[in-house]
C-alpha cells in the first residue's frame, strides 16, 4: 500500500563571504541523544534461548489476510488504490463495507480514495483550512470513536492533521498509532515529521531512522532522514543516506539534488558539481537545483557559469533569495562590486532579516574603503 512521505524539504546554499574562501556554514551543534523509548534495543535474553525474530513492518493495506469475503474486496482495494486506479479502488472499498458493515478498513479505505482524489499535496501543512480535508479528518474521526484501537485510523488521523498543519495534535495522534502500529514505517516517518514541524528535529530523527530501517528499498524515507540529517548538521549520515536514495532512485531530481547539497556541506565541490548537474539535467524546472549547482560552480572558481546558472535559477523564480546570494558572491569574486551589489539589494529586499545578504553588502562596503593596490 502506497503511503507518500509527507516531509519533502529542500535545501539551497548561499554563500556568507564575498573575498573570502567560499564556505557552508558551520553546522549546528551536535543533537542530543535520541530518546530511549525510540532507539532502546530488544531486552536480552539467555543464551539458551533463540534469538527473536524481527517482526515484519506492517506495510499499510488494510486486507488482514482472514480469508473473508470482505477481506478479500480489501485486498482488491489495496491493490488498486496502490495502482492509483481509484475508481476501482472505491468500488472494492464500497464491496468491503456492504460485507462487513461494522468493520472500520473499508471506511479508511474510502477515506484514503478520497484523498487522493482531492489532489492535495501530502506536505506538513500544504493545506491549512481546506474544507474537504477537514472533513476527512471529521470522518476519521468518527471512525475512531466506533473503533478506538484501530492503529491505521489514527495514523490517518495525524497524517491529516499535519496536511492541515496541526503538528501538536498530530504528535498525539501519531503516537498512538506508534503504540498499536511500532513496525508500521509511515507512522514513525510521520510523527518525524510532525517533530520537524514543532521545532524538535532531534528528536524527529531516531523516528526517520526507524522509518528508514522498516521500509529500506523506499528512497522517500531516506531523503527525509537524510534532509534531518543535514538539518542537525550530521554531515556525514546524510551523505551516506542520500548516497543510498540515488541508488534506489536513480533518475530522480531532488534525490540528486539533495545528494549535491550535502557534498557542498563536506566542501566536496568535486562530488557534488555531477549531482547538481544531473538534477538539472532530470528537472529543468526547479530553481533552487540551478542555484545550488551555480553555487558548486563558484566553489570550483568558475565564476562565469555560477553566474549565468544563478541567472537562470533566478529567471525561474525571481523570489528566491538564495540564488541573488549566489549570484552576487559570484560577481564579486570576478571583481564586479557594482552588479554584486545590486544582487545582494535584491535579496535583502526579498527578506530584510537575512543575514546572508547584510553580511555580503558589510563585506562589499569594507572592499570599496580598502585602497587600490
Amino acid at each position: 500500500m502506497k503511503a507518500p512521505a509527507l516531509l519533502v524539504l529542500a535545501f539551497t546554499v548561499a554563500c556568507a563571504q564575498t573575498n573570502s574562501p567560499a564556505h557552508a556554514p558551520p553546522p549546528p551543534e551536535p543533537a542530543p541523544p535520541a530518546p530511549a523509548a525510540a532507539t532502546a534495543p530488544p531486552a536480552p535474553v539467555a543464551s539458551a534461548a533463540p534469538a527473536p525474530t524481527p517482526a515484519p513492518a506492517t506495510t499499510g493495506a488494510l486486507a488482514r489476510g482472514d480469508g473473508s469475503p470482505a477481506d478479500a474486496e480489501l485486498t482488491l482495494g489495496d491493490a488498486a488504490y496502490d495502482r492509483d486506479e481509484l475508481p476501482a479502488a472505491t468500488r472494492h472499498f464500497t464491496r468491503a463495507k456492504e460485507l462487513a458493515p461494522g468493520d472500520a478498513a473499508p471506511e479508511l479505505g474510502l477515506i484514503r480514495v478520497a484523498l487522493a482524489e482531492a489532489g492535495v499535496a501530502t506536505d506538513f501543512s500544504s493545506a491549512p483550512g481546506d474544507a474537504r480535508v477537514s472533513a476527512l479528518l471529521q470522518r476519521t474521526e468518527e471512525l475512531l470513536t466506533r473503533a478506538p484501537d484501530y492503529g491505521l485510523g489514527h495514523l490517518e488521523r495525524g497524517r491529516l492533521l499535519l496536511i492541515l498543519g496541526r503538528a501538536e495534535p498530530a504528535l498525539q495522534a501519531l503516537g498512538r498509532a506508534i503504540e498499536l502500529l511500532p513496525n508500521d514505517a509511515e507512522a514513525q516517518s510521520a510523527r518525524g515529521v510532525a517533530l520537524v514541524a514543532v521545532g524538535r528535529s532531534s528528536e524527529a530523527l531516531p523516528y526517520l531512522r526507524r522509518a528508514a530501517e522498516l521500509d529500506p528499498n523506499s528512497a522517500d524515507r531516506l531523503t527525509n532522514l537524510g534532509t534531518v540529517c543535514l538539518l542537525l548538521g550530521q554531515i556525514g549520515e546524510a551523505v551516506t543516506t542520500f548516497e543510498r536514495a540515488a541508488t534506489l532512485a536513480p533518475d530522480d531530481a531532488r534525490v540528486h539534488s539533495d545528494l549535491g547539497t550535502a557534498y557542498l556541506a563536506q566542501n566536496r565541490a568535486d562530488r557534488a558539481l555531477p549531482e547538481l548537474e544531473r538534477a538539472v539535467r532530470l528537472d529543468a524546472t526547479r530553481a533552487t537545483f540551478r542555484s545550488n549547482l551555480a553555487y558548486a560552480y563558484e566553489l570550483q572558481k568558475n565564476y562565469d557559469r555560477a553566474i549565468a546558472t544563478a541567472k537562470e535559477a533566478i529567471k525561474l523564480d525571481p523570489s528566491l533569495g538564495s540564488a541573488w546570494i549566489n549570484l552576487g558572491t559570484a560577481l564579486a569574486k570576478k571583481g564586479d562590486h557594482q552588479a554584486a551589489e545590486r544582487a545582494f539589494q535584491q535579496a535583502l529586499a526579498l527578506d530584510p532579516s537575512d543575514p546572508r545578504a547584510k553580511a555580503n553588502l558589510e563585506e562589499l562596503k569594507e572592499l570599496k574603503q580598502k585602497p587600490a593596490p
